[in-house]
């Protein structure tokens, strides 16, 4: 076994405990109940993820797959990655975030590495993506830009 850093726990430092149990709610992570002792912190149970990866993208990268970093504004430094099972529970879950009243950042599309692909931006702006799983036989390079919001 390999004694290099693992990854143990991401913190998101929210504006409302309650909005980000909503939000990550609709997004099908399981939730504990709200009581006083959980409004400054709160622990979420996920599934654990075998294949995790920190990958890295410049902003040239980032403006194929993700429309915000091609505005003015540009687009967060960090997107939290959720995998869903299939490609219409990407569609399908974009649509409840959305009509929930969260931004869409990137509407689904055909992404070039062969997932279905959306980005929707939590109560506190943090962009969260959603893929499902590839698809070689969709894989496109050179990589077309995805859709504009």
């Amino acid at each position: 076994m390999d004694d290099g850093p693992v990854l143990a726990q991401v913190n998101l430092v929210v504006a409302s405990t309650a909005a980000a149990v909503e939000f990550y709610g609709l997004l099908g992570v399981p939730m504990p109940e709200l009581d006083e002792s959980s409004t400054d912190h709160l622990e979420l149970p996920v599934l654990a993820a075998p294949n995790l990866s920190i990958e890295l993208d410049s902003a040239a990268s980032a403006r194929i797959w993700n429309a915000s970093w091609r505005s003015e504004k540009g687009g967060t430094a960090v997107v939290l990655g959720f995998s869903l099972p299939t490609r219409a529970a990407v569609d399908t879950t974009y649509t409840a975030v959305t009509a929930a009243g969260h931004p869409g950042v990137q509407p689904p599309f055909d992404a070039f590495w062969g997932s279905r692909y959306a980005i929707v931006a939590d109560p506190d702006g943090n962009q969260v993506g959603l893929m499902s799983p590839a698809d070689q036989e969709r894989t496109a390079w050179p990589a077309p830009e995805s859709p504009d919001p």
